[in-house]
C-alpha cells in the first residue's frame, strides 16, 4: 500500500530519543503523527535517504530491504505456518556490554520501534516478526506495548528473550535460536536474507535502524538527510562511557567531531589519553586522533577505528590501556560459542598473553606470541568474534606502544589501579531464553 506524500517533520534533535518517555500509543501518535509511506514506496524512500544499519555493520538499509523483498516473492518457497512470505527479526539484544542505546530507545520510544517493525515487515512481505531482547523485564514491557496495538498492525510481533551472551546478537545466531537451536552463530552462506527462520528469507535489522524507517515513512528522505553529512546522513544514538562527567546515551548528528560528541557527556573528568571507539569489538585511538575524528563510519574508519554500534569509551591519562584491553579480551574469550578452534583454543591463549603483557612483564617472546596468535585466529571463525579480538589487541599494542616498553619492567601504577571500564562477570552461564507470544493471531 502506498500513501500520500510526506510532510515536514520536526527540525533538529532529538528525533528518536525523546527527553520524556513516550510509552503509550496515544502519546506516541500525538508526538510523531501518522505513518505515510509503505511498501515499495517506503523501500524507495529509505534507499534515497541513505540510512545505514545502526547495529554496527553500517550496511545500506534500503538495499537490505529490497534484497529480502525480492526473495520473499519468489515461487516455490516453503510455507510458514500455512502462509507464504518473509520473516523479520528486530534485533534489540544489544549484547555489547558497553552499549545502552537500544535499551534506552526501547524504553523511551517503544512504539516508534514497533512502527518500524511493522512497516519493514510489510515492505518485505513478512508474515511474522520477532522483536528480540535479552532482559525478561524489558520483554514484559514491550509485550504490553504490542498488546496495545492488537487490531492495528497486520503482522504479528512476538517479543522474544534471547540468552544473554556476547555472540547471541549476531544475525545467524538469532536465526538459529528462533529455529529451535542455541543462540550461537552459524557458518555462512546462506545468509539470513537468503534462507533464515524456517527456511524463509529473513530481514535482521537493529531496532534503531527500524525506528529510523518509521521516521522516514512519516517525514521522508529529505528530512532525514537534513541532519548529518552527505556521506553519513541522519542522526545516531551513541553510548559514551569511561572517564566522562555524565556517562549515558546521546543522540548526535552523524559527522559531528568527536570532541563535540564527548562534550555532550560533560567532557572528560580527567586528561584524555585515548578513546576506545566501537566498544569491546572496536579499536583504540590516541587522544589527538580521536578528538579530530568525525563520528561516522567513514570518519572513524579514516582514523583507524569504527563507530560500530555507537560506543565511545574514554580512557584518562592515569589509566592503563593494556590493562583495560586485557580485561576486555578475557571477557570476550569467555563468550565464545565453543564451536570453532580459533575461539575455543585461540582466544584464551590471546587473553593469557595479553594479561601477561598488562599485569606481568611484556617480554619480547610474549609479544611475538600475541602477534602470532592474533594472526592465526583472524578470519577463521564462524562469526567475527576472533576478528574483533585480534583488531582490539592490535590497536592496543599500536596506540600504547610506549606503555608496552615500560611494561617490560612490570605493570604500571594504572594497571594496578581500579579499572576504568566495566566488564561483566559470571556471564558464561546465560539463562535460558523464552518467547512472549503477545501479538500473535
Amino acid at each position: 500500500m502506498e500513501v500520500s506524500a510526506v510532510v515536514a517533520g520536526p527540525a533538529g534533535l532529538p528525533r528518536m530519543l525523546p527527553p520524556v518517555p513516550v510509552r503509550g500509543l496515544g502519546a506516541h501518535d500525538e508526538r510523531y503523527g501518522p505513518v505515510r509511506l509503505r511498501g515499495a514506496a517506503l523501500v524507495d524512500e529509505v534507499e534515497r535517504s541513505g540510512l545505514t544499519g545502526r547495529g554496527g555493520a553500517a550496511f545500506p538499509a534500503g538495499r537490505k530491504l529490497r534484497s529480502v523483498a525480492e526473495r520473499s516473492r519468489r515461487p516455490g518457497l516453503p510455507r510458514l505456518s500455512g502462509r507464504r512470505g518473509a520473516v523479520l527479526i528486530a534485533n534489540g539484544v544489544e549484547s555489547e556490554p558497553a552499549s545502552a542505546k537500544d535499551v534506552s530507545l526501547l524504553a523511551r520510544a517503544p512504539h516508534l520501534v514497533l512502527d518500524g517493525v511493522v512497516l519493514a515487515a510489510g515492505a518485505v512481505s513478512a508474515e511474522q516478526a520477532y522483536l528480540c531482547v535479552s532482559r525478561p523485564g524489558q520483554a514484559a514491557a514491550l509485550s504490553a506495548a504490542v498488546a496495545e496495538r492488537v487490531g492495528r498492525d497486520p503482522v504479528p510481533v512476538a517479543v522474544t528473550v534471547v540468552p544473554e551472551r556476547y555472540v547471541a546478537s549476531e544475525e545467524s545466531a538469532l536465526v538459529h535460536y528462533l529455529n529451535g537451536g542455541p543462540a550461537v552463530p552459524l557458518l555462512t552462506p546462506p545468509r539470513p536474507f537468503e534462507r533464515g527462520v524456517r527456511g524463509r528469507p529473513t530481514l535482521v535489522s537493529n531496532v534503531e535502524t527500524l525506528a529510523n524507517v518509521a521516521l522516514i515513512s512519516r517525514y521522508g528522505a529529505d528530512w532525514f538527510r537534513s541532519l548529518g553529512v552527505s556521506s553519513a546522513p541522519g542522526s545516531a544514538l551513541v553510548t559514551i562511557g569511561g572517564a566522562v562527567c555524565r556517562p549515558g546515551v546521546y543522540e548526535i548528528a552523524l559527522g559531528t567531531p568527536l570532541r563535540d560528541v564527548l562534550a555532550l557527556a560533560g567532557g572528560m573528568d580527567a586528561a584524555l589519553q585515548a578513546v576506545l571507539a566501537g566498544g569491546y569489538f572496536g579499536s583504540w585511538l590516541p587522544a589527538g586522533t580521536a578528538l579530530n575524528a568525525a563520528a561516522s563510519a567513514a570518519g572513524l574508519r579514516a582514523a583507524g577505528a569504527s563507530l560500530g554500534a555507537g560506543v565511545l569509551l574514554v580512557l584518562p591519562a592515569g589509566g592503563c590501556g593494556l590493562a583495560e584491553t586485557a580485561r576486555v579480551v578475557r571477557y570476550l574469550a569467555g563468550q565464545s560459542a565453543g564451536q570453532c578452534g580459533p575461539c575455543l583454543n585461540g582466544l584464551p591463549e590471546i587473553a593469557a598473553a595479553m594479561e601477561q603483557a598488562a599485569f606481568g612483564a611484556a617480554t619480547e617472546r610474549g609479544l611475538r606470541a600475541l602477534h602470532n596468535l592474533s594472526g592465526l585466529v583472524e578470519g577463521r571463525g564462524a562469526c567475527h568474534l576472533p576478528d574483533g579480538v585480534a583488531r582490539l589487541v592490535a590497536s592496543a599494542l599500536r596506540v600504547f606502544a610506549d606503555d608496552v616498553r615500560r611494561h617490560q619492567r612490570g605493570p604500571c601504577s594504572g594497571a594496578r589501579g581500579r579499572p576504568v571500564f566495566s566488564v561483566p562477570s559470571g556471564a558464561d552461564a546465560p539463562p535460558a531464553g523464552s518467547v512472549f507470544a503477545a501479538g500473535r493471531r
